[in-house]
């Protein structure tokens, strides 16, 4: 009986010990935007960044002009400059959501779109009409990528 108390005694604390593990740390984020703005750019967690949606605005914060492809084209250098300014590139993009005011423009935004990744590294995406954009826009694009 001694025995049996004394095995007993034994696996006790080495249950406890297992279910007294310390609390796994969660992955920390990093907030990366601009001063006053009301959302972050992009959000590093890990080696992942996840990129707010970006609209076809040149560096005054004006919509270009020119259609869907000429938006869409200020749209993926927008989206470049905020990959490369964290530390990744189009070539790390794993999956983007597009928007678009009008869905019939989809082949037009998709031949611009596609123009920007290399062939055999074609992010998953997803594509959807809205009802509305801000500023009026025609397409917005958000992307995940990975970080070098």
């Amino acid at each position: 009986m001694k025995t049996i108390c004394m095995i007993l005694a034994v696996i006790s604390i080495g249950i406890a010990s297992a279910l007294d593990t310390p609390a796994q740390t969660k992955p920390s984020a990093e907030y990366k935007g601009r001063p006053g703005s009301a959302f972050s750019e992009a959000v590093r967690v890990e080696n992942m960044l996840y990129l707010s949606g970006q609209l076809g605005v040149n560096a005054s914060g004006s919509l270009v002009s020119g259609g869907i492809k000429a938006e869409t084209k200020q749209v993926m250098d927008n989206i470049r400059g905020v990959l490369e300014r964290n530390g990744s590139g189009m070539d790390r993009v794993v999956k983007c959501t597009v928007m678009l005011l009008d869905i019939a423009e989809r082949p037009a935004m998709s031949e611009v779109y596609a123009s920007y990744f290399p062939k055999d590294r074609m992010p998953a995406r997803s594509t959807f009409g809205t009802t509305g954009l801000a500023l009026g826009a025609r397409v917005e694009i958000e992307c995940m990528a990975t970080v070098k």
